[in-house]
């Protein structure tokens, strides 16, 4: 089956940022999925949004689990045949993670399985749905942690944040939005980091202090939409451009 309507895949969006995201562009009228690794509670979002109006559809995917990427790639060919949007949200801080001396490489280990492998497999295993699309658009969900530049500022209001599995993996996650977009620069599809800023979800459990999801959500959702003239390889903040 071949679909002319607009399909997003938005990974980890049973909640927060990702569940955001997904409702703001379901808003335009795109076909979401609502990437989940539990199904109840994907399935128990993907009807809180239909209530709105939103066409949006449960899909099973776990970033550690290559099969649940393969079937969510079967089941997006199967029912549209292409795929506009990807936006690569889910990821994990893992309770560990520590500064350089102090976390254990089975803590970095695990983050960057989720947040750098588990995204490139993704990434990599959508890239032929995504080539169908007239003029696909790739959001990778980094951070301000992920720039190596912000890192070494003293004066950046999250300098004393030294996660190293954590902050790492988005550098790495970076890097593969410059080397995709530059594969791809002969092509319509377009890749640029997004960077939520500091937002309150449940993925750094206790913290205060963090912005609204609708305003997290706002920097990923312009870049799934950019029109033609819009940039690639770019890390994006709120319509700023971060440093690398």
């Amino acid at each position: 089956m071949v679909s002319s309507k607009k399909v997003a895949l938005i990974t980890g969006a049973n909640k927060g940022i990702g569940y955001e995201i997904a409702r703001q562009l379901g808003a335009q009228g795109i076909t979401v999925y609502i990437g989940s690794r539990n199904e109840l509670r994907g399935i128990t979002s993907v009807n809180r949004l239909v209530t709105e109006g939103i066409d949006a559809k449960p899909v099973i995917i776990d970033l550690n689990d290559s099969g649940s990427i393969d079937d969510a790639v079967h089941l997006i060919k199967t029912e549209h045949g292409h795929l506009d949007i990807l936006v690569n949200n889910a990821g994990i801080i893992d309770p560990d993670d520590n500064s350089p001396g102090l976390a254990s490489i089975n803590t970095i280990k695990r983050t960057f399985e989720t947040n750098f492998f588990g995204t490139f497999m993704v990434t990599q295993a959508m890239l032929p749905l995504l080539r169908k699309a007239e003029s696909a658009r790739i959001v990778n969900i980094s951070s301000g942690l992920g720039s190596l530049t912000l890192n070494q500022d003293p004066e950046w209001e999250f300098a004393e944040t030294k996660l190293i599995g954590y902050n790492s993996s988005k550098a790495a996650l970076n890097m593969l939005t410059v080397q995709l977009a530059w594969e791809l620069r002969n092509t319509g599809i377009k890749v640029n980091s997004a960077n939520p800023n500091f937002t309150d979800t449940d993925l750094v459990p206790g913290a205060i202090g963090g912005r609204p999801v609708s305003d997290g959500a706002r920097t990923a959702v312009g870049l799934a939409l950019l029109s033609e003239d819009g940039p690639s390889g770019g890390f994006f903040d709120d319509g700023l451009i971060l440093p690398w």
